[in-house]
């Protein structure tokens, strides 16, 4: 005999539905009249991403797609040819001998001219960041204690800044220049080139170390400082400093803001399709010494809060035998817009369509469209200019939290260290052991104007981070979680 309980039919609801199928899904009484929790539609996210990845390789590769099938029919239609009709076409052509000359000379110039005149492809070999010695590093208490005793700000500035920096993202790792370190500061021309020497030339240093080129043989230099730029320059000091050939062609850009780096390499880029089979150094970096505030104007004391030493230095090459060596190709230097590119056309007309609809509509609802810049690229390198730069971008761009984690982590780490934090971005993605051979990674950059230059690099190959990496004794600790607050300022 068994001893458990015979089942019980459950009570039918109206419509013969069993009642605990009719039942709302809320978990009590009160709660009926609420709508059911909806999980996300998986399936549909599934679809879409390889839709839009379907569409993306259409276009991208629209001209191959079209000569395939010319190219497999004129393949089907020689296959079928005998003798005869070979022998018919060789008496086609000798009948034909004037034809056959010009058709020939067209290829052959116009395969001259195509690869006499396309775009020398440039391969970044190396970069190197500085890395600031750690005596040099300030903590957030120490930097309102010094902010104190220069006696220049009141106590509505000092509460300011304290503000700024408990909001800003910036860790307790950041480095002050040797100057701002004492009290009171010594900001002077002498200090402001030292400062620049100490960063300039530990970059150098890392990056000649690295690659073991001479460099008598670098035939550009380019060099971006918004706020410095003394006479001689600073290209000037590099030239003396590794006594560089004296028929270099050298450039120092200053203020161009944050996205000079950009620029930088842009000027290198369009350099290196004129100068064959060279080599071009791009030095990024800014100097605080003499643009420190001492004011109580608080839109002129939110630099002293965020800026923070740093510098980078990047070694490009078009010369052919570097490729095997080089870590990335650069694809893409874009200062404006893609407005000359009929896929950046066909993006823009998405994008009017759906703002039509929603003003048509009168809808809420329905979202401008935006680029899923995720099927285009792995990596985001966004300039850390700050916590609020970062989140914004994320938000508007639709990127997750790994997107935007080596901005985040730079902010945090290094501060912001204007045109030089995508390379120290790009060096904490290769510190994660993240970037892979054909990934392409976004660097972007803002600056004062207002500018945004864009850069996009492929990897060559598995990039294996650097043993001078600015990361080297820090990777282990990121990323860190990094609370949102929400005092008002």
């Amino acid at each position: 005999m068994s001893l458990s309980t015979p089942p019980r039919a459950t009570p039918a609801a109206p419509g013969g539905i069993p009642a605990a199928q009719a039942a709302p899904s809320s978990l009590g009484a009160g709660h009926q009249n609420h709508h059911p929790l909806r999980l996300p539609d998986f399936l549909y996210s599934v679809n879409l991403k390889y839709l839009k990845l379907g569409y993306h390789f259409l276009v991208t590769h629209l001209l191959f797609l079209c000569l395939v099938p010319l190219m497999w029919v004129a393949a089907v239609q020689v296959s079928q040819m005998d003798y005869d009709d070979l022998y018919s076409f060789w008496l086609y052509l000798r009948c034909n001998l004037v034809s056959v000359v010009v058709c020939s000379t067209v290829v052959v110039i116009g395969s001259t001219t195509y690869f006499m005149t396309r775009p020398t492809s440039v391969n970044l070999v190396d970069y190197s960041c500085y890395r600031p010695p750690t005596h040099l590093q300030v903590l957030i208490s120490l930097f309102l204690e010094r902010s104190r005793l220069t006696g220049g700000f009141d106590e509505s500035s000092l509460d300011f800044q304290r503000k700024i920096l408990e909001r800003s993202g910036l860790g307790e790792q950041t480095v002050f220049p040797e100057a701002m370190h004492s009290i009171p500061p010594r900001p002077s021309l002498q200090a402001a080139r030292e400062e620049a020497e100490q960063v300039v030339f530990g970059a150098l240093d890392k990056l000649f170390a690295a690659t073991g080129i001479n460099p008598k043989g670098i035939g550009i230099l380019v060099v971006n400082c918004s706020l410095f730029d003394p006479t001689p320059s600073l290209s000037a000091m590099i030239v003396n400093r590794y006594k560089l050939r004296d028929n270099i062609s050298s450039y120092n850009l200053s203020g161009m803001g944050c996205s000079a780096g950009v620029i930088a390499i842009g000027l290198a880029k369009d350099l290196l399709q004129v100068h064959r089979n060279t080599h071009a150094i791009v030095v990024s970096t800014e100097n605080i010494t003499q643009n420190w505030y001492f004011g109580n104007k608080k839109s002129m004391l939110i630099p002293n809060c965020l800026f923070r030493v740093g510098g980078a230095a990047v070694l490009l090459s078009n010369k052919p035998a570097d490729r095997r060596e080089a870590k990335y190709k650069l694809v893409h230097v874009v200062r404006t817009h893609r407005g000359g590119d009929d896929k950046a056309f066909r993006e823009q007309a998405l994008f009017l369509i759906t703002l039509v609809a929603k003003k048509l509509l009168n809808t809420k609802k329905l979202r401008p469209y935006i680029p899923d810049f995720r099927l285009a690229f792995e990596h985001f390198c966004i300039h850390a200019g700050g916590r609020a730069v970062i989140e914004e971008l994320e938000k508007k761009l639709q990127l997750s939290a790994e997107h935007v984690e080596a901005s985040r982590m730079t902010l945090h780490r290094f501060g912001n260290t204007s045109s030089s934090s995508i390379w120290y971005e790009l060096a904490y993605i290769e510190a994660k052991q993240r970037m892979r051979k054909g990934q392409r990674v976004w660097q972007i950059a803002f600056g004062s104007g207002f500018k945004c230059n864009s850069a996009v690099w492929q990897a060559l190959r598995h990039v294996n981070p650097s043993p001078d990496s600015p990361w080297l004794d820090c990777i282990h600790s990121y990323p860190l979680h990094i609370p949102a607050t929400t005092e008002t300022i």
